[in-house]
C-alpha cells in the first residue's frame, strides 16, 4: 500500500495562507513564513517475490525416464558394435525398473515400461545376433558391372551429340592417355550414357575410388603398367571392396575363384583377398602384365580377355583370322554382348575420369584412414575389436575387407589384422588381460566314436560344407574320436547376460528418492519380476524349461525372438521369473 504521508502537511500550509490573508493588503509586521519541506518521495511497499514451488518429483516416471535413458545408451552402443557395453545399458534398464518398491509389474506405468523394454531389447538383441558368434557372412553388394549392363540394355540405340563428339576430340587433342582411345561411335556413345542416365553410376564410383586410386596408381607406376588401367575398377566395382557379381566375381579388381588363386590371392571360409584392396591391385597388376604378354601389348585385347577370359578371345582371333577388338566385337557371334560393351565401356570411363570437370563430374583424390597393425592369434571377433579400441564396427569392417566374417580366422599363422591409428596399443593390452575363450564366442563339438561330418551336420542342423571349411577339412574329410570341431552356427552369447562379469559403468545422473514410490494398490500382489538367463543343456526342449520356471513356451519365445521350437545344447536363452521361485 502507497503511504501519503506529505498530505497532512500540505493541507496545514493552505489553511495558514487563508488565516493570514494570503492575497490581501499589507500589514506591518508581516509574519515570515518558512516554506515548507519537500514531501518525501512516493515509496511502495514491496513484498518479496516468491520463486513458485517445484513440482513433486513422480518417482515412477523418475524411474521410467532412467530406464529409457540407459536404454537409449544401449541401442547407441549397438549401432557402433559395442556389444558388451550394449548389454550392460540394456540390463541396467531393465534392472532400474526391478529396483522398484514391489517390483517392476505392481505399478501399470511401471508394468508397460517394463514390457515394452523388455520387447524392444529383444528385438534388437536377436538382430545384433543375427551374426552370433561372427560365422555369418558379412553382406554383399551387386557389381557396378552387372548394373551397367542391364540397363545400358535398353541404350543400345544411344546416338553421340555432336557437343559430346567435340569435347572429346579436344580433350583428346590435350590429354595424352596411355591406352589408345578411338573416337569411334561406340566410345561416343558410353561418354554421353555416363554424363546423362549413368551419372550416379560413375559419380558414385569416382566417390569412392579417391582414397584407393592414388595407391593403384602407385602400384601401376612401379610395375611399369600404363596409368590408365587404374580406372578399371570405375566400371568393374565402382570401388566397391564386397562387390560381388552375377558370376561371382568379388572386390575392387572382380576376380573369379581360379583367376584370383593364380595370382596369388588367398580365398577361404573366413578371408577372401579379393576384397582387399591393396592385395587384389597388386594380383590385377600381375594379371594385366600376363594379359598385355599374351596380346602382344594390345591393351583392348587385353582389356577383353580380363572380361571375357584369354581363351574365349584366342578362339575368337583363331576362328576369324582377326586380331582387331573392334572387328572382333562387329559381330555378335564371335564375342558375348558382356565383353562387346565392356572394353567401350572402360575406355570412355579412363576419358571422363582424366578430366571430370570437363564432363561435368567432380572428384578429390583423399588418403585412406591411418592405420596400425596388430598380430591376432587365433578367433577374435570383430566387435570385441570396436569395443576396445573405442571405435565403430563398421570402421574395423572397413579396414580389415578382406575378412568375410565377423571374426578373425580360427587356425593358422597369426592374422595381421587393422585398426585406427592410435588404438594398436589399447588392443594390445586387452588381448593380453583377457583369455582366449572370451575373445569371440564358439561353439565346440567333441567327436564321438562313429560319428562323421555328415552325422555331427545332421544332428546340429548345420550345413556340411560349412562344418568342413570352418574346421580347415573336406566335406569327404573323415573325424576321429576326441576331436574338437568348431561349430559354424548363430547362438545368443555375446549378447545374454553374463552376471560374473562386472558392467561397465554408465554416465550418472541425477538420483531420486526411490523410497517414496507410491505401490500400486494392494488389489496387485504380483511378486517382484527377475530376469534369468538359462544355459539350454542336453535333452532341453522349450516345453521342459517353461515348466522349469512356471511360465509358457509362447512367452520364452517371445523373450527370445524365436520363430521355431529348435534350441540346442549351449544356447542361453532369457527368461523373466517371479523372485520367489
Amino acid at each position: 500500500m502507497l503511504k501519503y504521508s506529505w498530505l497532512p502537511k500540505l493541507a496545514a500550509v493552505g489553511l495558514g495562507c487563508v488565516v493570514a490573508g494570503c492575497g490581501g493588503s499589507a500589514r506591518q509586521g508581516q509574519v515570515r513564513t518558512t516554506p515548507p519541506p519537500p514531501p518525501p518521495p512516493i515509496t511502495a511497499e514491496v513484498k518479496p517475490v516468491q520463486a513458485p514451488a517445484p513440482p513433486p518429483v513422480d518417482p515412477v516416471q523418475a524411474l521410467i525416464d532412467d530406464s529409457q535413458r540407459l536404454y537409449e545408451q544401449g541401442k547407441r552402443d549397438l549401432d557402433l558394435g559395442h556389444l558388451e557395453q550394449a548389454r550392460a545399458a540394456f540390463n541396467r534398464a531393465i534392472d532400474v525398473l526391478l529396483s522398484a518398491p514391489g517390483g517392476a509389474r505392481t505399478e501399470p506405468r511401471l508394468r508397460a515400461q517394463f514390457d515394452r523394454l523388455v520387447d524392444r531389447i529383444s528385438a534388437l538383441e536377436v538382430a545384433a545376433l543375427a551374426t552370433g558368434d561372427g560365422f555369418a557372412e558379412k553382406p554383399t553388394e551387386p557389381a557396378s558391372l552387372d548394373q551397367l549392363l542391364a540397363m545400358s540394355d535398353s541404350m543400345t540405340e544411344t546416338v553421340p551429340t555432336r557437343a559430346v563428339a567435340a569435347t572429346v576430340e579436344t580433350d583428346l587433342a590435350e590429354t595424352k592417355h596411355d591406352i589408345p582411345i578411338p573416337q569411334n561411335e561406340k566410345v561416343l556413345a558410353y561418354v554421353e550414357l555416363f554424363q546423362g542416365r549413368l551419372r550416379p553410376f560413375i559419380q558414385d564410383g569416382l566417390d569412392r575410388g579417391g582414397q584407393y586410386l592414388p595407391m593403384i596408381q602407385n602400384v601401376f607406376r612401379a610395375e611399369g603398367l600404363p596409368l590408365d588401367l587404374a580406372y578399371v575398377p570405375l566400371i568393374e566395382s565402382a570401388f566397391k571392396t564386397n562387390a560381388l557379381s552375377v558370376k561371382s566375381a568379388r572386390g575392387v579388381w572382380q576376380f573369379v575363384h581360379a583367376t584370383a588363386l593364380e595370382n596369388g590371392l588367398r580365398h577361404d571360409w573366413y578371408i577372401d583377398e579379393r576384397s582387399d584392396p591393396e592385395k587384389a591391385t597388386k594380383a590385377a597388376a600381375k594379371y594385366l602384365k600376363t594379359l598385355s604378354r599374351i596380346f602382344d601389348g594390345d591393351w583392348h585385347l587385353a582389356l577383353a580377355s580380363y572380361n571375357g577370359g584369354p581363351g574365349r578371345v584366342q578362339r575368337a582371333m583363331k576362328r576369324t583370322g582377326r586380331d582387331d577388338f573392334w572387328e572382333l566385337s562387329s559381330n555378335k557371334r564371335w564375342l558375348p554382348r558382356e565383353t562387346r560393351e565392356y572394353v567401350p565401356m572402360i575406355l570412355a570411363a579412363m576419358v571422363i575420369a582424366r578430366n571430370p570437370a570437363q564432363y561435368g563430374f567432380s572428384f578429390t583424390p583423399s588418403s585412406p584412414m591411418p592405420r596400425e597393425t596388430v598380430n591376432v592369434s587365433g578367433p577374435l571377433d570383430l566387435r570385441r575389436v570396436a569395443e576396445w579400441t573405442g571405435t565403430p564396427v563398421d570402421t574395423i569392417e572397413q579396414l580389415n575387407p578382406e575378412l568375410r566374417r565377423w571374426t578373425t580366422p580360427v587356425r593358422g599363422a597369426a592374422y595381421t589384422l587393422k585398426v585406427p591409428e592410435g588404438t594398436a596399443d589399447t588392443l594390445e593390452k586387452r588381448l593380453n588381460e583377457t583369455p582366449e575363450s572370451d575373445r569371440v564366442a564358439l561353439n565346440w563339438h567333441t567327436v564321438k566314436s562313429g560319428e562323421t561330418l555328415l552325422t555331427i551336420a545332421r544332428k546340429l542342423r548345420v550345413s556340411r560344407g560349412d562344418l568342413a571349411e570352418a574346421n580347415y577339412l573336406s566335406v569327404k574329410a573323415r573325424v576321429r574320436p576326441g576331436q574338437k570341431l568348431i561349430i559354424p552356427r548363430e547362438p545368443a552369447t555375446l549378447m545374454a547376460a553374463q552376471p560374473d562379469r562386472p558392467t561397465p559403468p554408465l554416465e550418472p545422473r541425477p538420483t531420486v528418492e526411490r523410497a517414496s514410490l507410491v505401490s500400486a494398490p494392494d488389489t496387485s500382489n504380483e511378486p517382484e519380476v527377475v530376469r534369468r538367463v538359462y544355459k539350454v543343456k542336453r535333452g532341453d526342449t522349450l516345453a521342459s524349461i517353461a515348466q522349469r520356471f512356471d511360465t509358457s513356451v509362447s512367452s520364452i519365445k517371445t523373450w527370445n525372438r524365436l520363430h521355431t521350437n529348435r534350441i540346442s545344447a549351449g544356447q542361453r536363452l532369457t527368461v523373466y521369473i517371479h523372485r520367489d521361485n
